[in-house]
């Protein structure tokens, strides 16, 4: 495993590459390119846009094949969107109901994405092949990450 990844630097260069940009796509497109390739531990990096009342559906991503949509009645994506809340798993095969994109998948941390109008636009799905790969850490620097470029 590689250096951990250090959030301040890819913040500072998130910023600079989504500055003045208020395409949706657009910023997922980037953010989750940037996000995959500053980790060895992230092997699935992307997000799942809310298309429809209770519907998540695939957005910009960097890995392999993922689930196409996903209701937020299911798996972590769906906790995520349903609660509002960052989902940090560390053994998906012991968290209830979720859903096996990708076999190779050990853990998982999803975050969900607002707007600066507090509308949740979908959630930031990130896999890895290592069990217990995500720590709260993790957490806090992307929800900071997230809420720059998408609520900033």
């Amino acid at each position: 495993m590689g250096a951990p990844v250090d959030y301040a630097s890819l913040a500072a260069a998130i910023r600079s590459l989504t500055e003045g940009e208020d395409d949706t796509v657009a910023l997922m497109a980037t953010v989750a390119c940037e996000l995959h390739h500053a980790d060895d531990r992230f092997d699935w990096t992307g997000f799942y846009r809310v298309v429809a009342p209770d519907l998540l559906k695939i957005g910009p991503y960097q890995g392999g094949h993922g689930c196409l949509q996903i209701p937020f009645s299911r798996g972590v994506c769906g906790a995520a969107a349903r609660t509002g809340e960052v989902q940090l798993v560390a053994d998906v095969d012991a968290f209830p109901g979720h859903i096996a994109c990708a076999s190779s998948t050990r853990s998982e941390i999803v975050l969900p994405v607002w707007n600066k109008t507090g509308v949740l636009l979908g959630v930031l799905d990130i896999d890895s092949n290592q069990p217990n790969a995500f720590t709260q850490g993790d957490a806090d620097a992307l929800t900071g990450i997230l809420a720059d470029v998408f609520s900033g």
